[in-house]
Parts: structure tokens; sequence; C-alpha cells
């Protein structure tokens, strides 16, 4: 096994970080984020390894973007069980979003999509991390998350890959309608919290890459993320702080202003299978950005 790493400035500017229960103190604290891992049983033996090093690191605390198996599954409750043991072996606090391997494509191989989310949710939900000013939408939508992360609030929401579940059936856009009722009240309290003066930026975590760039958008059914791009750009205009989206999904790393008219809206997504990696993001020394962000890949 070989790593491979690349440091790279976060251009995120006003932004502070801290540890989980404190405000910070020095250039040293930092958050951790992955996703698309793990797609089969060698993949997730090569995470131990990786968890193991991440622990090392001694973030403030981890961030799963979501899919934690493959586009095909396994969706068994035997393989999301070992999941949920596995990341317990994180030392700090860590957070899962959905992503659409995990429920809304479990169709695929005979699973109903919304058990498959009531699966996820029971086991991935139902405790809270020991995050600072950490709180949950509501009982109906326990994957969407806030909490303070120095200067900076951080939420989670449930957008997964594959359309957002829109266009396959009318009972999954039914699906779609309801959870992005949800999503945007969400985003909109946060909005409003991250515009106070204790806030300096605003970091919406997820799983899909919304096509910024409008190159993935589908044919013959409506595009699942085109209220979302608006509402982000809405939030970017309203704040005039940074707004970093960090996602999965599309599997190859991004660091990135994404649209050419909202210079504060910042854009980081993870590498994912094949590959295996994760993001250490911290304050730079340097000065030349607010944020460092170290990128590891394990070959």
């Amino acid at each position: 096994m070989s790593r491979r790493l690349l440091a790279v400035a976060l251009l995120l500017t006003g932004c502070a970080t801290g540890t989980p229960h404190q405000e910070p103190d020095s250039s040293a604290a930092s958050f951790a984020l992955l996703g698309d891992a793990p797609y089969s049983q060698p993949h997730a033996n090569l995470l131990d390894d990786m968890i193991d090093e991440i622990n090392q690191a001694k973030p403030a605390f981890v961030v799963h973007l979501g899919d934690i198996t493959g586009g095909r599954g396994p969706c068994t409750d035997d393989w999301f069980d070992a999941r949920k043991a596995q990341f317990a072996r994180f030392a700090v606090p860590f957070v899962l979003i959905p992503g659409d391997n995990e429920w809304t494509d479990c169709h695929r191989t005979g699973f109903d999509p919304l058990e498959r989310l009531g699966k996820i949710r029971a086991l991935f939900h139902s405790q809270s991390p020991a995050l600072p000013e950490f709180s949950r939408q509501s009982a109906a939508w326990p994957e969407h998350l806030r909490w303070r992360f120095g200067g900076t609030l951080f939420i989670a929401l449930n957008v997964p890959g594959s359309n957002n579940n829109l266009g396959r059936t009318p009972q999954m856009d039914a699906e779609y309608t309801e959870r992005m009722a949800a999503v945007f009240e969400w985003l909109d309290q946060s909005v409003r919290l991250a515009a106070t003066p204790r806030f300096h930026a605003l970091v919406v975590l997820f799983h899909a890459n919304p096509d910024f760039e409008g190159m993935r958008k589908p044919h013959g059914i409506p595009d699942g993320y085109e209220t979302l791009r608006a509402a982000l750009e809405q939030a970017a205009r309203k704040l005039g702080k940074p707004v970093v989206v960090a996602h999965g999904d599309t599997h190859r790393f991004k660091n990135d202003k994404p649209m050419a008219n909202f210079p504060n809206l910042f854009r980081i997504e993870v590498d994912g299978w094949p590959a295996l990696g994760w993001l250490t993001v911290q304050r730079s020394p340097s000065g030349s950005a607010p944020f460092l962000a170290t990128r590891i890949l394990h070959h």
C-alpha cells in the first residue's frame, strides 16, 4: 500500500476552526472528511488501516459524506451492522451522511429504499455525537444535523446521488418532495444562524454532486438538484460569508469555486471508489489562506 499526500489551500476567507469543546487556540485544530467507501469487502479491509491513520491524526471530528456500500450493494443488515462496528473504531465524534448506495439504489437488489433508510437512521442517527451545539432537525429527519466548530457552522443534509431519488417511481418522487422541503427548511434556519456575528462561515455537507457545472442533467426526467443549487446560491447571496459545500458521489477530489457569480461559494469533493482516501482540514499556518487541506490517498 502506498500513499500520496497533496496539500492544497482552501480559500475560505474568514473561517475559524476549533476543537469539539472549546474555541481554537492553535493551527493544529482539524477535522476529517471521507466518502464513497467501502464498496466491497477488500475495500472495507483497507479502510481499517485508514481509520487507524485518522485516529493518529486526532481530528476534532470525522464526517463520512455517504455511500458505505457499492452501487449494487450489499444492502443487507449484516453489511450495515459491520460498517457500524467499523466506524465505531473512530476515536473522535463521527457523523455519517446518507448516500444513494445505502438506500435509494438498494431497489437494484430487491430492497425497499425507505426501509433501508430507516435502517441507516436507526444505526447511525439514534445517538448524538459529542459536538458543540449539536442538534437534529426532528425525529422525522434525524440525519439532518447541525453543530459548531470554532467560528464555523456545519450542517448535514440528506441529499443523495442518483438524481436525488427523483424520476424513478411516483412513490420515490413523493419522498423527494417531502425530504427536500425539510432540507430547505433546515438550510434556511441555518443560514439565519450563520448570519449572526459569532459565525464566519457556513459548511453544508451532503452526499450528491449537485452538478454546479450543468454536465450531468438527466434526460427525460426533472433535474433532482436544480432547486438545491438555487438554494445554495441564495444562501451565498444572503450571507456574504464563505459558504462551503462538501460532497462525494463522483469520486474525484475537487477544491474550487464552482460558480463564478458567487465568489464566496466554495466546493470540496472527496475521493472515492476505487480510490480510498481522506481529507484533513485545518487552519493554514502560512496565513495565505485560513484553511489548509491535506489529501491522503491509499492505493
